[in-house]
């Protein structure tokens, strides 16, 4: 079973008007990292101050950063056929989806959020967040809000519930499929009324 952690940084919240700013990989092969990728990436937009404040990405930083149309095919490699590991994973996902998209990438993956993944596997803690997560796990984040700290401690809490449960819990996540809506009961069924 094969990972990849992600984290991105971006200049809001919603992928079809915000842009991603930078993005970090971390290939897993469920017992160690075995790759990295890093990149800032221009994002065609100024990035808010609060953002700036936040992640330390600043418009400057990100001016000679290359597109993500430019760095989409190496992207791609990197995530196709592996489970796509991120904090808060449906953020993440959602941004890559569409960035990969509208660079002609049809991509899904498996999605596997590690903050469900730790309230199963370290339970009752009080906080679930990646900063809090990390201070009771004895994680030291290197570089708090940037792609690539954020994306190295969410692998260490990876291997660490990996290390401390197997891979039950996390076949379990990947397991959970959203209800499907019936439309209509099947012919010839029992209850059918």
């Amino acid at each position: 079973m094969e990972f990849a952690i992600v984290d991105i940084e971006t200049t809001g919240g919603m992928p079809h008007t915000h842009g991603i700013t930078e993005i970090a990989i971390v290939i897993h092969n469920g017992v160690e990292v075995t790759g990295k990728y890093v990149t800032l990436v221009n994002p065609l937009q100024k990035i808010p101050p609060f953002i700036i404040n936040m992640t330390g990405i600043s418009d400057e930083m990100v001016a000679e950063a290359p597109l993500f149309e430019e760095v989409a095919p190496m992207i791609f490699n990197l995530l196709k056929d592996r489970i796509f590991v991120a904090h808060n994973v449906s953020f993440d996902y959602s941004f890559v989806h569409y960035m990969l998209g509208k660079a002609g990438f049809q991509w899904t993956a498996p999605k596997l959020c590690t903050i469900k993944l730790s309230k199963k596997v370290f339970p009752g803690l009080e906080r679930y967040g990646l900063g809090s997560l990390t201070r009771d796990l004895g994680i030291r984040i290197e570089g708090r809000h940037r792609a690539w700290g954020d994306a190295a401690a969410t692998a260490e809490v990876l291997t660490m519930a990996i290390e401390k449960e197997g891979m039950g819990p996390i076949h379990l996540l990947l397991g959970k499929k959203e209800p499907r809506k019936r439309i209509a009961p099947p012919p010839n069924e029992d209850d059918a009324i």
